[in-house]
């Protein structure tokens, strides 16, 4: 049996071990390399099986703890006993030995020997008052000792650190977006040590049960957000495929009750698809597309059905008959236009003509026109010849501006007071009357040139032919707002009082007598060289040009020759 407390073996107690230097049950082992008791050999006790048992080491049986108590007290007696006996006689020496045993201090791992039952406070060991009795305190028990050694077989292994029993142990999130705990108490105090919560010390938490709540809170937001997000993602990735890649929603058949729907100027497929589609005619742009399959769609106004499949709609804009739009057409004068809105728009005849008249300086006339107080209208030669929506709804002035816009962009790409000076006349308002004239007068499209020369050379005050007069039915017709061929003999013609009557007045008229197309504007422009006085139409693709009165009279022979021709 080797030294106390451990098993046999030929390796001793390393010094780190915590009972190194363990100074036996009552304190009574000396230090290492020291005698015990002031040099006298230390007395050996017997040991007793009859109290632990007929085992090889005692100390490797567990006992209940009460037993084991009782046990530690009747061994401490004895001890006691024993050492009273030689204390008298060791007391000087022992003195010494156990201050040089305190100096040594823990550090060397060597506990000095205290006298069994002495006071800590005594530095001497010397007997106190009852030193020796039974009722001496057991200074185990106090607070401040260490806890008393335990045998062998009843030490337990120290706690191992922190990290390693967090390393084995399931590890609690501490994360404070998951636990809800952002270090503060529910009086939003900060905990001194927050890892002390983890270790059972610190400060008590408070309002955890708040806490708690507060985490699945964030658990649940978190999660809604991420459901909505994924939900938004697949709805607008269903979207993307539907419109790329899936069919078009579409509606069948022919559909039923009416809408109108205004198709401005240059608009595409696409953007005629949307504006059928928010009318209620289609059920989506691209079914109509679809349909459509490249097919050139007109401005305008349509009379369609709503609920059309997109195959129906497009067969329904391609038919004339669903185009519900004004068509102004090269030479008709206003007084027709303002007749046509007024039917459209439903509204009482001669309602646009009073607009018109009333309101002509805010439908965006250029600066140059009504330049003549004898001008009859205005709006004269300025609504220009194109399509127009026109429905139910509008007002005339609005449908006027577009015209008058239209006017504007078609004549403002030259410069018409650049024009005027190079062609002799005074005005570009001139200009637009030649225009007019030659719309008037010529009637088809290859004769605009030479009839325009006609009207330029006619305007030369000194020409031996007319004297300066242009002599045109056409402005007869247009004061008596008809369209006869026939107007009678010349003489009565000349009678007629009018600013526009050019068998009276020289030169041209106060204004345009008509809405002149793009192709009489270029004509009066650049009218064909030559020397053309007189002109008149045989037949539609026939118009004699004459020089002088003579030719002229053996042309209009021509002329009423055909017409009996004709029958007429």
């Amino acid at each position: 049996m080797t030294e106390y407390g451990r098993s046999s073996g030929s390796e001793p107690w390393h010094p780190e071990d915590p009972l190194y230097g363990d100074q036996g049950w009552g304190g009574q082992q000396a230090a290492a390399g020291q005698p015990p008791y002031g040099g006298q050999p230390q007395q050996q006790y017997p040991q007793q099986p009859q109290q632990y048992g007929n085992q090889q080491d005692p100390y490797q049986q567990q006992y209940d703890q009460q037993q084991y108590d009782q046990q530690r007290q009747q061994y401490e007696q004895q001890q006691q006993q024993q050492y009273n006996q030689q204390q008298q006689q060791q007391y000087n020496q022992q003195q010494q030995q156990q201050q040089q045993q305190y100096n040594g201090g823990w550090d060397t791992g060597q506990h000095p020997a205290m006298p069994y039952g002495a006071s800590p406070g005594d530095t001497y060991g010397g007997p106190q008052p009852g030193y020796g009795s039974q009722q001496e305190a057991d200074y185990y028990a106090t607070p401040e000792a260490y806890p008393p050694p335990q045998p062998p077989g009843r030490r337990q292994a120290e706690p191992e650190p922190a990290s390693d029993w967090d390393a084995e142990a399931p590890q609690e999130e501490t994360h404070p977006f998951f636990t809800g705990d952002d270090g503060r108490d529910a009086d939003d105090e900060y905990d001194d040590d927050p890892g002390e919560s983890r270790r059972g010390g610190g400060r008590e938490r408070r309002g955890k049960t708040k806490k708690k709540s507060r985490n699945g809170c964030a658990c649940l937001v978190v999660s809604l957000i991420l459901v909505g997000g994924l939900g938004g993602a697949g709805y607008f990735g269903y979207q993307f495929w539907q419109s790329h890649f899936g069919p078009a929603e579409d509606y069948t058949g022919t559909g039923s009750g009416s809408a109108e729907v205004d198709i401005p100027k240059g608009a595409g497929l696409g953007e005629i698809g949307t504006i059928l589609k928010k009318a209620g005619v289609v059920k989506s742009a691209g079914a109509f597309v679809s349909a459509a399959d490249g097919k050139s769609i007109e401005a305008g106004v349509y009379t369609l059905a709503k609920g059309m499949s997109g195959k129906s709609a497009v067969e329904a804009m391609l038919n004339p008959a669903s185009r519900n739009n004004l068509i102004v057409t090269p030479g008709k004068r206003n007084s027709w236009v303002y007749e046509q809105i007024d039917k459209r728009l439903g509204i009482k005849a001669g309602a646009t003509e009073a607009v018109a008249k009333a309101k002509a300086k805010t439908l965006g006339l250029p600066e140059w026109a009504d330049d003549n107080k004898d001008i009859k209208d205005p709006l004269e030669g300025f609504l220009y010849p194109a399509t127009y929506p026109v429905a139910k709804g509008m007002k005339p002035e609005a449908v006027l501006q577009k015209m008058v816009a239209q006017a504007n962009e078609a004549f403002g790409k030259k410069d018409l007071k650049a024009e005027a000076a190079r062609l002799g006349l005074k005005s570009p308002l001139q200009v637009l009357t030649v225009a007019s004239l030659v719309q008037a007068e010529g009637k088809y499209k290859h004769d605009f040139d030479k009839v325009s020369r006609v009207v330029y050379n006619r305007l030369e005050p000194n020409n031996a032919e007319t004297v300066g007069r242009l002599e045109f039915d056409s402005t007869i017709n247009y004061i008596k707002s008809g369209s006869k061929l026939d107007l009678g003999a010349v003489d009565d013609l000349r009678k007629i009082k009018d600013p526009y009557n050019t068998y009276d007045i020289k030169g041209l008229p106060p204004g345009p007598i008509g809405n002149p197309g793009l192709d009489a504007f270029g004509s009066a422009l650049k009218p064909t060289p030559g020397p053309w006085y007189y002109f008149v139409s045989i037949t539609e693709d026939e118009t004699l040009f004459a020089v002088t009165n003579a030719e002229h009279e053996r042309n209009r022979k021509k002329y009423a020759e055909q017409q009996k021709k004709n029958g007429q």
